[in-house]
């Protein structure tokens, strides 16, 4: 009897350098056409729908293939709840909403593109949604940036930060509950990663902090100056 074998991922592929490449080429494009006259709500709201469905298809696919757990499938890890929040944005237009999703959801985002945990490739369907929803959480703060006027502030680092701990001890009883280790905060993965550097238990997950503080710096600083050199032209 034929046995459907799942294609596997591999970093830096043909396939993970064209997902990168689709999301630079949305960039661009959308910073040239910003402030080219506001996209109408039912359109936000059709994007936010489409990440809907195409999240609701995962955790389909994760029950039918018995890999969905409660210790591992809830939406608590920082791209998971980036997501979230987008949806939320684009469907409302709430302006509160959009520092985390330019500051955690870029800064998680990113990184989920640079190095994605994924265990199945092109041209499953995991590997669509994967880079679908992450490059929606990229373009969506993108989008609010060049086309709402949204400007990062310093003020939307720390209100990001604040935000993040205050789920933290939700996240942190969740895994306890269910033996989960949603955000590493109960151990390091074992195939080893950037935490390693970080320092031993619990003491990454303070040195994790002072990363994410300086990388939604970074994006500031980086927004700021950019921001600056375009209104000097």
């Amino acid at each position: 009897m034929f046995k459907y074998q799942e294609p596997s991922f591999t970093l830096f592929s043909t396939s993970h350098l064209v997902a990168v490449l689709v999301l630079f080429i949305l960039i661009v494009l959308l910073f040239l056409i910003r402030k080219k006259g506001e996209i109408q709500q039912k359109y936000e709201r059709l994007f936010a729908l489409s990440l809907v469905v195409m999240e609701l298809l995962y955790h389909s696919w994760m029950m039918s293939t018995g890999r969905w757990d409660l210790s591992v499938s809830l939406p608590l890890e920082l791209c998971s709840i980036s997501l979230l929040v987008v949806i939320v944005l684009l469907w409302t237009g709430n302006k509160r909403l959009i520092d985390f999703v330019f500051f955690a959801g870029i800064g998680g985002a990113l990184q989920a593109m640079a190095t994605p945990v994924l265990d199945v490739g092109f041209p499953h369907f995991r590997y669509f949604h994967f880079f679908y929803t992450h490059i929606g959480i990229i373009v969506t703060a993108f989008y609010f940036t060049w086309m709402k006027g949204y400007m990062p502030t310093f003020n939307g680092v720390i209100k990001t930060m604040v935000a993040l701990n205050i789920l933290l001890p939700i996240i942190v009883v969740t895994n306890v509950l269910f033996n989960g280790n949603y955000m590493f905060l109960r151990e390091k993965p074992v195939d080893g990663s950037l935490l390693d550097f970080l320092g031993p238990y619990p003491w990454y997950i303070l040195s994790l902090q002072c990363v994410a503080f300086i990388v939604f710096s970074c994006l500031w600083l980086l927004f700021r100056k950019w921001n600056k050199l375009i209104r000097s032209r």
